[in-house]
Order: structure tokens, then sequence, then C-alpha cells
């Protein structure tokens, strides 16, 4: 059998294994010591065995019922030490179903539990039952202790794992749902203009709506293939990979080409050794330029957007300026809603940071600082 295969019983499997083990266990005790010792009369024998068989198949239902079957197999315990001679080692299986209650966090029913089979044990011992004597019931308390206490850790480290589970989601969850934000608000917004300046021109200039349609047609093809990317990645189908280059500041230009359609005259200034830079902040940077040309195309009436791309020695300085009217057009979600907010979480994601407002000299302005992280490597040009 191919190690690597080998799995643990879970779930039903695992609790019939363990009662199935226990049950050996303590068959194989209290048979040795009734053979050692002699032991009891035939009807004794055979209530002694039911009540092995009981208290370990108890365990079974231990997930369902976990208190219930705790309360039963010391109850049941407790008779099996009082009508049999045999003292076997049954009293593991209300220790293990003990250890079952504490790990579900029921620390209440475990307390109690533990506290009742202390004062059992120690009333049997005042009584003269058995051999116990009290430093075996003190031994007894010091593991029922140590048992409610691993339990309560088990619990712990349960609860911590599914809030880091949750944690984790969450923040998946608000990953793509910014990254839809970006890939479909930029899109949709400049087919929303672009439809608006073909209609305005289709009667006195039909060659730039023939464009202007044109390159709908395209950003719509862009918007379903990014979205096909972006579902199929939550589906983890075995779809064909996109072929198109993953989104970064080498597609820049068709950025600037979208823009110009709707109406906007795009620069792009570049300062420094460009990078190749680390894939979050190269897809930060194409995000947070989409998201700035798609504002300003949307709320702010400009005519001119200059994007400067400053390349340091640790850090990307991105500045988007417009021309237009500054924050007096803007709606609050364009100027303080999901698109600057989530500009400003992938920039702070990266450890840097970005502010977006008006200028002084008119027009709005969105700056960024993006640290590279880990130092990214001077292009080759040539």
């Amino acid at each position: 059998m191919d190690p690597s295969r080998f799995r643990l019983p879970r779930g039903a499997r695992a609790d019939a294994a363990l009662a199935g083990g226990v049950f050996v266990v303590v068959a194989l005790g209290a048979e040795g010591q009734r053979l050692n010792s002699g032991g009891d009369s035939i009807p004794l024998l055979i209530t002694s065995w039911l009540l092995i068989t009981a208290v370990c198949g108890a365990l079974l239902f231990r997930r369902r019922y976990p208190v219930t079957v705790g309360w039963c197999t010391a109850v049941t315990t407790g008779a099996y030490y009082l009508l049999s001679d045999i003292d076997g080692p049954l009293i593991i299986v209300p220790i293990v179903a003990l250890y079952a209650i504490a790990a579900q966090g029921r620390m209440q029913a475990a307390i109690a539990m533990a506290a009742t089979m202390v004062i059992g044990v120690s009333a049997g011992t005042l009584a003269g039952k058995g051999d116990v004597n009290g430093t075996a019931v003190f031994m007894l308390a010091g593991w029922l202790v140590a048992v409610v206490a691993l339990g309560t850790v088990r619990h712990s480290r349960v609860a911590y794992a599914e809030e880091e589970a949750r944690l984790r989601a969450t923040e998946e969850r608000l990953r793509i749902a910014r990254e839809l934000h970006d890939v479909i608000g930029h899109n949709i917004s400049m087919i929303n203009v672009q439809a608006g300046a073909a209609l305005h021109r289709l009667k006195r200039d039909p060659a730039q709506a023939e464009e202007a349609l044109g390159a709908i047609k395209a950003s719509s093809r862009e918007t379903l293939r990014e979205l096909r990317a972006t579902l199929g990645v939550l589906r983890r189908v075995d779809e064909e990979a996109p072929t198109a280059p993953a989104p970064g500041l080498a597609r820049a230009d068709e950025l600037v080409a979208s823009a110009k359609l709707a109406g906007l005259e795009v620069r792009i200034e570049r300062t420094g050794a460009e990078r190749s830079l680390p894939a979050p902040v190269d897809l930060a940077a194409y995000r947070i330029v989409q998201e700035s040309l798609t504002n300003a195309a949307k709320h702010s009436g400009a005519g001119q957007v200059t994007i400067r791309l400053a390349y340091g020695n640790g850090e990307l300085t991105l500045t988007v300026e417009d021309d237009g009217r500054g924050s007096a057009a803007r709606p609050a979600g364009a100027g303080g809603g999901s698109g600057i907010a989530g500009m400003s979480e992938r920039a702070r994601a990266l450890g840097g940071e970005l502010t977006a407002g008006p200028r002084s000299e008119g027009g709005f302005a969105v700056r960024a600082r993006l640290p590279y992280g880990i130092a990214g490597e001077p292009m080759e040009l040539g």
C-alpha cells in the first residue's frame, strides 16, 4: 500500500475505531485481572460485560451528543465498579468522553462531570469499596484536570483556525470585489461615455461614430474576457488560460487608447530607470490608473489627463492629474466611495499610501506611493 495514501479515519469511522480500540483495551485489562484473581459469579460476569459493552459503545455517539454520552459513561462506569469485584480499566472511557466535552468548548458540563467523578470515587473510597485510596483519588483529580485543560486547548486551537479561515475568506471576497469593481466599472463607464459620443456624432461625423462603436465592441469584449477569467478562478475549473497579458503598466497604452475614444487626451510621462515591477505592484499601478481615468471621463468633464510614473530605487510614485472640475462635479461614490477607497486599499496593502483631491490650480489629482517590497530589476532595453 502506498504510504502517501494512508489516511486516518474521520467522522463516524473515527468514532467506531475509538470505541473498538477502547473496548479491546478494557476487555483485555478486565479479563487479565479476572484470570489472576478469580472473579464474579456468572450473573455478575454477564452484567459486567454488558456494562463494558454499553460504556464503550456510547463513544460512537460522542460527537453528536457529547454531554449525554459523558454522563452516561460516568454513571455506567460507576455502576460497573459497584457491581463487579474486578477493578478493570473502564475509567478511561468517561475520561475520553470528558475530553470530547471540553474539546467542544462546553466547559460547565466538563467541570461538573469531572467534579462528580472525583466525588463519586472519593465516596467509594470512604465506603471501603475497592482498592482505591486517597492517593489514587488525588491522582485521578489531577488527570481529570489535565484532560479538561487539554480539551480546552484543543477547542481554542480549532476556534482560532476557524477565525483565521473566516478572515482569509473575508479578505479574499474583498479582493475579488475590488478586482471586479475595477474591471467592470472602468470598462462599463468607458462604454457608456463612448456610446454617448457615438450618438452625438452619428449624424455629424459618421466616421468618428463608427470608431466609437468599434471601441465599444472592443471594450465589451475585454470586459467579458476579464470577467470570465475572474469567475474561472472562483470556480476553479479547468478552462483555457487567457492569452492576453496580465494587467500591468505594460498595458497602459490600451487604457490611453480607450480614454482617447472617450474624449480624453492622455499623456504618460516616465522618469527614473524603468523596472520590471513585482506583480502586485504592477497590478495595483494599472488599476489605479484605470480607476483614475474612469473617474476623469465619467465625473470631472476633463479634456486632458497626465499620468506620471516615477521609478525610484525602492518604490514607484504614480500621479494622475486632470484639468476637470475638481471634486465639484464628483458624486460621493467617486470621491470617497468604492472607487478611491479601493485604490487606497490597494496602496495600503503594499505598504504604500494614496491621496486624492482637487488641485489648487484646478482639476483633480490622484497620487500614490507603491513600495516594491522586493527590489525591482532594471529593465533591459534594446
